[in-house]
């Protein structure tokens, strides 16, 4: 909103400062701040409100230490979050750009699914809240909407890597003319509509998911559909049962969130695609707002979030933020990175699994059903064996910096 305003009063007035405002840098910090702020003043007023109005949050007793003194803390913080992450957005952000637009209709429309969630939880009593398959079906239509997005929208288009001659004339040691003709990686000049996707640690690291179908072309944007749902659906749900330790799910999220931002910023600026050897994506660079919106966000949460919790974010937040993840992931072309950047999401969502595949098993095979963790998600887990609240979120943060740093490595490489 401020861009346009500003870009016109540049043109139209030449305004002097107005012309910081087209510089993504100025822009990105401007949105940090912001939401910093915005946490930080008005989450006390917020809290404040849901412990009047009795918004607190249902305790089962799992025998986990310390647990039954968390009952009655305000949930639906994630509220704060996503107001946090909007405004900034709004204010400082190209409305314009597909990318942003993407981005925003994601927030919004997973808060909703997670507010709902929480609403049925704090005011009808419903324990277990929306039903997993209304979940479901609310990510499987973000999914579609994106995939969908992606594959129409005449503005997402990438530059591909293309090999060039390059002629060079110089002069041996004798004086002699000599004429040298070598290969060289360089950016198309072109854009196009592409599924290509980046796959780590390997040198021509470009993949196109036309190879599975064919190059059959409406197969091929069928399957990016299939696999933006299910992107959407794992990131989300696995950032959803991550949320289980005060302060948990929003600090592992911080490296990731700030990753994204980095690799957006480099892959939407020509000449740093370039030198890297990566896509170009036009356009991208803008998302950096909306990432310096949501790294804010997430960091001043945790004033209130962190040990012993002021306030739980709720579905309303653990879902917005998985959710967002995975679908920034898919618009920088970066999905298949996931698994690595998003490592502690997933670990804790294959814990989930295990666990409960095994009981089934078990208990088919052996008429009793039997655990391989003392609890899932694996946190319970090491709650269950005696390490402490505190030490188990400083360690996970620090898996998630280094998963992080391993991601950043992973663009030289190859």
């Amino acid at each position: 909103m401020l861009y346009h305003l500003f870009k016109y009063l540049d043109e139209a007035y030449d305004l002097p400062g107005s012309g910081m405002f087209q510089y993504i840098s100025f822009r990105a910090s401007a949105a940090v701040i912001l939401s910093l702020l915005i946490v930080i003043i008005f989450g006390r007023r917020i809290i404040d409100f849901l412990r009047r109005k009795q918004i607190g949050e249902e305790i089962r007793d799992l025998g986990l230490e310390g647990q039954l003194q968390k009952r009655g803390t305000p949930t639906m913080g994630g509220v704060i979050i996503l107001l946090a992450i909007l405004v900034p957005t709004l204010l400082f952000g190209k409305l314009d750009n597909v990318y942003v637009q993407l981005l925003l209709v994601s927030t919004v429309w997973l808060g909703l699914i997670g507010g709902l969630d929480d609403y049925i939880k704090v005011f009808r009593h419903r324990k277990e809240g929306l039903k997993g398959r209304f979940k479901i079906v609310g990510q499987v239509g973000l999914g579609i909407i994106v995939g969908t997005t992606m594959w129409l929208s005449p503005e997402i288009v990438v530059r591909e890597k293309t090999t060039q001659p390059v002629e060079t004339i110089y002069l041996d040691e004798r004086g002699e003319t000599v004429q040298s003709v070598q290969q060289t990686v360089l950016l198309n000049s072109e854009s196009v509509k592409t599924t290509q996707t980046t796959i780590p640690f390997i040198k021509d690291n470009e993949f196109d998911y036309g190879w599975l179908t064919g190059g059959n072309e409406t197969a091929t944007w069928l399957l990016y559909v299939l696999v933006a749902i299910f992107v959407v659906t794992a990131v989300s749900n696995g950032a959803n049962l991550t949320d289980g330790l005060d302060g948990l799910v929003t600090g592992v999220s911080v490296p990731i969130v700030t990753v994204l931002g980095v690799l957006a910023y480099l892959s939407g600026h020509i000449v740093y695609a370039d030198y890297l050897n990566i896509m170009y994506i036009p356009q991208s660079g803008e998302l950096v707002v909306f990432a310096a919106a949501l790294a804010g966000a997430l960091v001043g949460f945790l004033w209130y979030n962190s040990f012993p919790a002021q306030i739980f974010m709720g579905d309303t937040g653990s879902l917005s933020i998985g959710g967002v993840i995975a679908v920034f992931a898919l618009c920088i072309r970066k999905e298949l990175l996931l698994p690595l950047l998003c490592g502690v999401f997933l670990v804790e969502s294959f814990s989930v699994m295990l666990q409960v595949s095994w009981f089934k098993y078990t208990k088919r095979k052996y008429g009793e059903g039997r655990r391989i963790l003392l609890m899932s998600p694996v946190h319970h887990h090491y709650q269950k064996k005696g390490i402490f609240e505190t030490k188990i979120v400083t360690r996970f943060w620090i898996i998630s910096l280094l998963l992080a740093a391993i991601t950043l490595v992973t663009l030289k490489t190859r």
